[in-house]
């Protein structure tokens, strides 16, 4: 396969719906990003034999996938008045560095996406030469013999020194808030992602506000992945000011929420966000 310079690794999902089998996933969200700043993008997944929601991905990604018997799964339910419960049906099959073609290996830009724990945290070792960015909500999550989701507390200090940037959501940490201190004591570059309020940067611990761009709600689905893969590609093109890249990130994440499903955005959208970025920090 060709030299990609965007590796995204985890797997696509499907996600049942009312409305029947939807794709999903971080990478399935991060990937037309990446690709909409012109990186070449390649996505290591798994998932079953001619899983048909794969062709929902744009034709300019290179996609390897390791087979499986099924492709992961999940559903959410939406009590009244209670919180969102979710459940994981299937599970394609866990993904190890062997897996990753000879020719991605050197990409300069490599994102962790894991959702189930399909990928083996100390494979973040093997990309020494590269920007590495880990969303880690897959190793947060356990499930029960019935695939009832829960919260589950990860946090290896040895593994995390050899992140460059973590991307987060306050209600992924929601049940020991006190993990964003400690990942954001671990990582030098800790992004926790708020919604409406925007979030805050932790630069080796230390904490700033960035504020929300503003946005008419319609689908706030993919929100984060937005944010996380937009703040990864643009930072080569803002010579790797991450103020500058936050802006960019908040300004296409607020983009993506105005409108339903997966967004693509124009390269147009893209070259202002990068050029208000640039005007403002740079």
């Amino acid at each position: 396969m060709a030299a990609v310079d965007y590796l995204l690794l985890g797997h696509v999902t499907a996600d049942l719906t009312p409305e029947g089998r939807k794709l999903g996933g971080t990478v399935s969200y991060a990937a037309p990003i990446a690709n909409s700043f012109d990186h070449q993008v390649g996505v290591l997944t798994s998932a079953a034999v001619c899983e048909p929601l794969l062709a929902q991905l744009d034709k300019n990604i290179q996609l390897s996938i390791r087979r499986a018997e099924s492709t992961t799964t999940f559903e959410n339910i939406y009590p009244p008045n209670a919180s969102r419960v979710q459940y994981i049906h299937e599970l394609a099959s866990s993904i190890e560095y062997e897996d990753i073609p000879v020719g991605w290996v050197d990409a300069p830009l490599v994102h962790f996406a894991p959702l189930v724990g399909e990928l083996p945290p100390d494979m973040v070792r093997k990309f020494p030469n590269s920007t590495v960015m880990v969303t880690p909500q897959g190793w947060l999550r356990q499930w029960d013999d019935k695939g009832k989701v829960s919260f589950k507390r990860w946090f290896e200090v040895d593994i995390l020194s050899q992140i460059d940037i973590i991307v987060f959501s306050k209600p992924d940490v929601r049940a020991a808030p006190e993990m964003e201190y400690e990942f954001a004591s671990a990582v030098k570059h800790c992004l926790v992602t708020d919604g409406s309020n925007g979030g805050i940067y932790y630069l080796n611990g230390q904490p700033t506000h960035f504020p929300p761009f503003p946005a008419q709600e319609v689908d706030p689905t993919g929100a984060g992945d937005v944010f996380a893969s937009s703040l990864l590609s643009s930072l080569p093109l803002l010579d790797h000011n991450m103020h500058a890249a936050i802006g960019v990130a908040a300004r296409l994440a607020a983009i993506s929420v105005t409108h339903p499903g997966v967004y693509t955005f124009s390269s147009e959208e893209v070259a202002q966000a990068i050029d208000e970025a640039r005007q403002e920090f740079l």
